[in-house]
């Protein structure tokens, strides 16, 4: 059974800081691309919502996505230094295919 799976991300930025959230999260896209265990890891911006960003994911398992997210600089960086840009996350799940 193949045991990759897929993260799907939504999340706000908080009024007035659409421009800066978007700037540090477009900055963890390359070294998340580069991450190991990854497939798929694409940014999205809601064209009709400025404040809503989207991720797309996908990892060979939950361990290297997991690695990804609490074992990478570019990760803790974007927390300490983005993460207070962001208002609220609508959604986190992870997901795998079926069919």
């Amino acid at each position: 059974m193949d045991e990759s799976f897929f993260v799907l991300v939504v999340l706000y930025a908080k009024a007035g800081r659409e421009v800066e959230l978007r700037e540090k999260l477009k900055d963890i896209v390359g070294p998340s691309r580069r991450d190991a265990g990854n497939l798929r890891y694409e940014l999205f911006g809601q064209q009709d919502d400025p404040r809503r960003f989207i991720f797309v994911e996908h990892w060979e398992s939950p361990q290297a996505q997991e690695a990804h997210h609490t074992g990478t600089e570019h990760i803790r960086r974007f927390q300490e230094e983005g993460g207070d840009a962001v208002e609220r996350v609508e959604l986190f799940y992870r997901m795998q295919s079926l069919a």
